[in-house]
């Protein structure tokens, strides 16, 4: 009578193994969007510091105006590569 006993406590109940619950899509979309935001404004902390640091405005107050031209420069190439890219998108598809 034991063994019966031993036997039928080794078999799993079907009740207890169930699969793991998954998290909503909802909630994992938050969790993201706020991590999104916590990176966004970390990077955008290290970037001020480093403009801070740089000191290209205070450059051009001495009378250096070099640093200055380098930055703006660099920026107009960037916003050239931008407005080129969103024209590019836009213009009709040739699939």
């Amino acid at each position: 009578m034991p063994k019966q006993l031993l036997t039928r406590a080794r078999v799993p109940d079907s009740r207890q193994a169930s699969a793991p619950k998954q998290r909503p899509v909802a909630l994992v979309e938050l969790i993201l969007t706020a991590a999104l935001a916590l990176s966004t404004a970390i990077a955008v902390t290290a970037v001020s510091i480093g403009i801070a640091r740089a000191d290209v405005l205070g450059a051009v107050t001495h009378g250096d105006a070099t640093p200055l031209a380098v930055a703006l420069s660099f920026g107009l190439l960037l916003a050239a590569m931008s407005a080129l890219t969103a024209i590019m998108a836009g213009g009709p598809r040739s699939d």
